[in-house]
């Protein structure tokens, strides 16, 4: 599989690969963010919000679900940390949100990761030390790959 590995060695390093995704990012683009509490999910949502012209606080939804933003194509925060089930994942709508207009960025994505449609972003985040996190990449489908390979070419 095409993955990349990329360190971050700093909550601004992590904002701004987001930022790179979300500059990348398409309609109906869907990434989905695995990590530890604290590994820097929202932190890289965050980047992706910047990338896609968000310019208000993108805040994590864990007591929401659900926060949308509005920028070139719109964000659908989600988080799954707080549903303990599949059928209370189900009985989000998640469809609306996964075959919208927007981008669907999903925390805590481990959860729900059979109600996914087959083509996705997989960023698992783990961390290699106080402030540093290593995150793969992993793709899954024809545009995903071309999005890795477009980060790739940019870290050269």
């Amino acid at each position: 599989m095409n993955t990349l590995e990329i360190t971050s060695s700093s909550p601004d390093e992590t904002r701004h690969l987001g930022m790179r995704i979300g500059e990348l990012a398409k309609e109906g683009d869907i990434l989905l963010l695995t990590g530890k509490l604290g590994a820097g999910k929202t932190c890289l949502t965050q980047g992706i919000a910047s990338g896609l012209g968000i310019e208000e606080n993108t805040p994590s939804p864990s007591f929401v679900l659900v926060r949308e933003f509005c920028g070139r194509l719109p964000l659908y925060h989600m988080d799954l940390y707080r549903l303990d089930n599949l059928n209370e994942i189900a009985d989000l709508g998640l469809d609306d949100y996964l075959y919208g207009e927007g981008v669907c960025v999903i925390e805590w994505a481990e959860k729900g990761l059979s109600l996914m449609p087959p083509q996705y972003m997989l960023v698992n985040i783990d961390y290699t030390g106080e402030t540093s996190r290593r995150f793969i990449l992993e793709p899954h489908g024809e545009h995903y790959i071309k999005m890795i390979n477009r980060l790739k070419a940019v870290k050269k």
